[in-house]
């Protein structure tokens, strides 16, 4: 059967000698696993489109085991970010995020729509790296179906005034009232809370008119950071700790 959808090249490994089997997300099937064969070969017609990051309109023939590319064609190949170091490490977040967050052969719209922005913004980004990625984790995880409740408390529906709390576990903000209901909850106030209410409504393209202390961005990172795994109940992201570990010692 004949699949021709746009799809995100997630991830690559090699196959055999000439082969490449990439993970992409597909406008119309969601997370496959697709076999590339021949990619690595010097002529082949699949290298560009076999690319990690690329954004491509594929044909697939559904296999047993795979998908099989026979025939891709390069929408935007996002190669800047390839060519500085800081674009190169949080782009493989992005990828890592978005391939942990769903499951195979769920399509999701909005979030490919998010993933196609999101590139295309990180292509041409020189600063202001973290504001940009706490504006796509908070989308990312909305669109995935974990939006945090962020305008009344999670936990009785009450007005957020006063002291306040970001609950992981009931996805949201909790009232003083409602603090007992999560002893593990992070201390948050007022002004984060409208700086992610901000980032969560506005569009990637605009994010660089908002401006937020670097303290409260890694607050929010860390909050985010701990909700989604969270929800998509997994320990850590590899491409994070790189980042870390590449910060500690001076790399980027």
């Amino acid at each position: 059967m004949l699949v021709k959808s746009q799809g995100i090249v997630l991830r690559e490994i090699k196959f055999e000698e000439t082969s490449k089997i990439l993970t992409v997300f597909s406008r119309k099937d969601g997370k496959i696993n697709a076999m590339a064969k021949g990619a690595l070969r010097p002529r082949s017609p699949l290298i560009a489109c076999s690319q990690i990051f690329t954004y491509n309109d594929f044909n697939f023939f559904k296999g047993r085991n795979f998908y099989h590319i026979s025939q891709g064609e390069v929408l935007n190949s996002f190669y800047s970010i390839r060519e500085d170091m800081k674009r190169l490490m949080w782009g493989y977040y992005l990828l890592e995020l978005v391939e942990y967050s769903i499951v195979e052969e769920e399509p999701n719209e909005k979030l490919f729509k998010l993933l196609v922005k999101g590139l295309s913004v990180l292509s041409k980004l020189d600063s202001d790296f973290l504001k940009f990625v706490i504006s796509f984790e908070i989308k990312a995880v909305s669109f995935i179906g974990y939006k945090p409740r962020l305008e009344k408390c999670v936990a009785c529906g009450g007005d957020i005034e006063g002291d306040i709390r970001f609950s992981t576990r009931q996805g949201g903000v909790i009232c003083h009232n409602c603090f007992g209901t999560d002893f593990y909850s992070d201390e948050i106030d007022l002004s984060l809370l409208k700086y992610m209410q901000i980032l969560l409504y506005t569009s990637l393209d605009n994010i660089g008119e908002i401006k937020i202390p670097k303290d409260v961005m890694f607050k929010i990172h860390s909050i985010l950071v701990k909700y989604i795994l969270q929800r998509i109940d997994k320990k850590c992201f590899k491409s994070l700790n790189f980042i870390k570990s590449l910060e500690n010692n001076g790399g980027i």
